[in-house]
């Protein structure tokens, strides 16, 4: 079995055909062959996000537990990837990656329950004070509200910036196991699923991109440049004109107006 080429734009247009022709022939017939190449030739990306989702953790978050992880969303990508769609395995292996990493950070509850505590919390407060107030609240104001002074608050959010990091897979359910969507399902083919669960998945995308779009626009611009672009928050951060320090802030807090809108939203998700 040859190599097959990874798609990046310096991949020539014959090593994308003959890719393209691979994936083809996979979804056909399923042949081990191919799946073992396709394993090997994108392995490395695999730790490329884990190294991203590693940088803020705690430190008793092993990389290589990390890998491991995500290794089991590279080959849940290459089960479940479709060529039809106009979307290149690439973008799409690294969502299912970065899924499949923080779905098993969940499963082992490795965030400190003082800091989970913290962060509702703080949520709370943001989510609050927002309904509120009709806009976005300041930190002043969210610092108020906790009891907290300005600085207080600021190492408030770093303390708990490290619980923070959003899968672009993370789960919404609006009711049983067959009702729940993700930002990732927006590019997975839904041609399994039955018409009223496709009607499901619709509404909950909905509920999800209305909430991010209401978000203030810096904060939504770090999620589409971290999530979308595949940026850094050094490299955000020097878009942005800011230092990476203030990224991890702003990001922190986008999450968490994001989590609080979703949990008290329409169906109650989350």
């Amino acid at each position: 079995m040859g190599k097959v080429p990874v798609n990046n734009p310096d991949v020539s247009s014959v090593e994308q055909q003959k890719e393209d022709e691979l994936w083809l022939k996979y979804r056909e017939n399923r042949d081990l062959k191919i799946r073992e190449a396709f394993i090997k030739q994108y392995a490395p990306l695999v730790k490329y996000v884990a190294g991203k989702v590693a940088v803020g953790m705690p430190h008793n978050v092993e990389f290589d537990d990390l890998v491991q992880f995500g290794v089991f969303g590279l080959l849940d990508a290459i089960d479940k990837f479709d060529p039809d769609k106009n979307v290149k395995f690439k973008t799409y292996a690294v969502t299912r990656i970065r899924g499949a990493i923080f779905d098993e950070l969940r499963s082992i509850d490795w965030v400190p329950r003082s800091v989970r505590q913290k962060t509702r919390e703080v949520e709370d407060a943001v989510g609050t004070l927002e309904a509120r107030l009709g806009r976005p609240a300041t930190d002043q104001e969210v610092a108020k509200a906790l009891g907290l002074s300005a600085d207080e608050y600021i190492k408030t959010l770093q303390k708990i910036s490290g619980t923070s990091m959003l899968s672009i897979n993370e789960v919404w359910y609006s009711g049983d196991d067959n009702d729940k969507a993700s930002i990732g399902d927006s590019i997975e083919s839904p041609a399994s699923l039955n018409p009223e669960v496709i009607a499901e998945r619709d509404e909950i995308r909905r509920v999800i991109v209305e909430a991010i779009n209401e978000l203030p626009d810096k904060e939504k611009k770090i999620l589409v440049l971290y999530y979308f672009e595949d940026l850094t928050l050094k490299e955000i951060g020097q878009v942005l004109e800011v230092t990476e320090s203030r990224v991890s802030q702003l990001h922190t807090k986008a999450i968490m107006r994001l989590r609080f809108k979703l949990r008290n939203g329409p169906k109650g998700i989350v």
